[in-house]
């Protein structure tokens, strides 16, 4: 019946190819590295606290040895009794093993605070620089990734890593230690009994190598499960509106059950397999203590060799603290795994290479005077076909650049192209006459500003967010910049004023108010170059007639790239950029393509019909 439920997880293979023989053996091979170099790189974290590590050590090579100690003198006292000779010394006895297990527990308490420190410590590094690494990669991982997979290795992965650390070390370290002097001790009182207790090891050997070749694969599945349930549950609480809008709870939880299950079954399986450990170790333990105490005892009584009740007092519970070591190992040892998948996941992340690693080559410019050119530039997000073709223009500094087109045709792509936000595949984007490659991501955008289709506001004051697009702006620069956005009228209206603190996302203020807020941010910039991907799409039409003045103050000799779908909001642009399926279908002013009678002709005399 077990066998039958576990056959999944047993990954027969009766009879492999040979291909599929050394595909197997690589496999092997390829998990055993990453193992090896998941804990080398562990040990480099480590290592900043060797001194203390050595303290740890010393602690638990002392706390070990008292421990042995304690077994051994209730056996010596209970052979000089039974000689006659212990009513003298029964004092000195109970002081000594008093004395005994007060620096037991001392040393015990020591080590776990110790090395408490460390972990904390060691994991607070790792999650410093892990948080550090993911605000230094590039754009496209973030497109790729679920975010609360990504929050999963921040928070859940690293957790494993600390409760590994906290306890797991320590009772490593310690079963070892045991472990080794339980088997030194137990030689030299009784080679015959220490052999006899070893009878188990084989069992034992056999019993661990069959559990733990099956847990580690799937500790490292619910792992990889619960990133992905972490992921779901991330992006159904923030699209909450959405979900409901369209009545879609019951599509969600039937989403959700079944990722659920996926954990459940991962984690039934790992826990059950596991599990089978302290049955097998109770089991064992049981049997060399029946072979300790009847063999012992028939050696005693006979007289045979120098086995005493006081020998076969200390063989039985150094065969408990012998078999002890053994399965705490074993229980450590499937802790250990999952802490390993948990480290190996957040080692990927720091493997990704981030978006400033050819910043050393790269120029800082202190200023830009915003001329931007593309000279034949390609970009696909993925192989297979071009989202960007072959795209050639030339905006000098100062003039507007409206981008204009269906959805789809790769507005926002070159406005990302810009920002250094994606890198082209061919072709090159020249600013003030340098390429792009070559100018500091940074230095680039910090003289940028953005006003983008889906405005985001962080948790904290009105003044804080605004604040954002430059952090050393007075309050009264801060003032003007809310009213240059229209702003100011509604913001005053709030019993605090700017100090009125929003949620994350801006939540409590409309959409429109966000928009505002988000445009008062990028007057604040004063940048050199701005971008406005959709600004006013979710402003009325009477508060959108104030933001297009004060947005034409804010342009006044910036180089301007603005998407509008509403075509009557950039006739006064100096050159309008047609886009259809990545292609650059037309470029000009208003006028002059309204006179070609092209693309863009068709689609403003559409929407003025449907305006009319």
């Amino acid at each position: 019946m077990l066998k039958a439920l576990l056959e999944p997880f047993q990954h027969p293979a009766p009879k492999l190819p040979e291909a599929g023989k050394q595909q197997t053996e690589r496999k092997k091979k390829a998990r055993a590295k990453n193992v090896n170099v998941t804990m080398k790189r562990m040990w480099s974290y480590l290592a900043v606290y060797k001194k203390r590590l050595i303290a740890v050590l010393l602690m638990v090579m002392v706390s070990s040895g008292l421990a042995l100690l304690g077994p051994y003198l209730v056996g010596v006292a209970i052979d000089d009794y039974l000689e006659g000779e212990g009513g003298r010394a029964w004092g000195q006895f109970l002081l000594g093993l008093s004395m005994t297990y007060i620096f037991f527990s001392l040393t015990s308490w020591l080590q776990n605070i110790w090395m408490i420190g460390i972990a904390q410590k060691t994991v607070y590094r790792m999650r410093t620089d892990l948080f550090t690494h993911l605000h230094r990669l590039p754009i496209p991982f973030f497109g790729k990734r679920q975010q609360g997979e990504i929050m999963s290795r921040l928070t859940n992965d690293i957790e494993n890593v600390s409760a590994t650390l906290n306890s797991s070390a320590i009772q490593i370290f310690s079963s070892v230690l045991t472990l080794i002097g339980t088997l030194t001790v137990m030689l030299w009182l009784s080679p015959l009994l220490t052999l006899l207790t070893f009878l188990i090891v084989p069992l034992m050997a056999g019993g661990m190598r069959w559990i733990t070749r099956r847990t580690g694969p799937l500790f490292k599945e619910r792992q990889r499960n619960l990133g992905d349930l972490n992921g779901y549950i991330e992006e159904t609480l923030s699209g909450q509106r959405v979900i409901k809008a369209f009545s879609q709870e019951e599509r969600v939880m039937r989403d959700f059950t079944a990722r659920n299950e996926q954990i459940r079954q991962s984690g039934f399986w790992a826990q059950t397999i596991s599990g089978f450990i302290p049955k097998l170790m109770n089991s064992l333990n049981n049997l060399s203590f029946a072979i300790v105490a009847g063999v012992g005892g028939v050696l005693a009584i006979t007289g045979s060799g120098t086995v005493t009740v006081g020998v076969i007092i200390i063989f039985v519970e150094y065969s408990r603290q012998f078999t002890r070591p053994l399965n705490d190992l074993a229980n450590q040892w499937n802790t250990l795994l999952s802490a390993i998948a948990g480290a190996e996941r957040v080692f990927e992340v720091l493997d990704e290479e981030i978006e400033v690693r050819d910043e050393r080559r790269a120029k800082k410019l202190s200023s830009i005077a915003g001329a931007v050119r593309f000279d034949r530039v390609s970009f696909s997000y993925e192989e297979g076909g071009d989202t960007l073709e072959d795209i050639s223009f030339e905006a000098k500094p100062g003039e507007m650049i409206a981008l204009v087109g269906p959805t789809g045709a790769g507005k926002t792509t070159l406005i990302q192209l810009i920002s250094r936000f994606y890198n082209p595949n061919s072709g090159e984007i020249l600013i003030d006459g340098h390429p792009i490659s070559q100018i500091q991501r940074e230095s680039l955008r910090s003289q940028m500003a953005f006003v983008l289709q889906d405005s985001f506001l962080f948790e904290g004051t009105i003044r804080e967010n605004i604040r954002y697009g430059r952090l050393d702006a007075t309050d009264e620069e801060i003032e003007e910049a809310a009213r240059l956005a229209n702003a100011h009228s509604f913001i005053a209206r709030f019993k605090e004023g700017y100090d009125k603190k929003l949620l994350a996302g801006g939540s409590g203020i409309s959409q429109g108010q966000k928009q505002l807020l988000a445009i008062a941010r990028a007057i604040l910039a004063n940048p050199s170059i701005l971008v406005l991907d959709e600004a006013t799409s979710s402003i009325d039409t009477v508060t959108e007639i104030k933001i297009q003045e004060g947005l034409q103050r804010l342009m006044q000799g910036r180089t301007s790239f603005v998407i509008a779908h509403r075509l009557n909001t950039i006739r006064q642009a100096d050159k309008i950029l047609v886009l259809k399926e990545g292609r650059l279908l037309e470029q000009g002013s208003h006028e002059e393509l309204l006179a070609r009678g092209g693309f863009y002709s068709n689609l403003y005399n559409r929407q003025l019909k449907k305006s009319g």
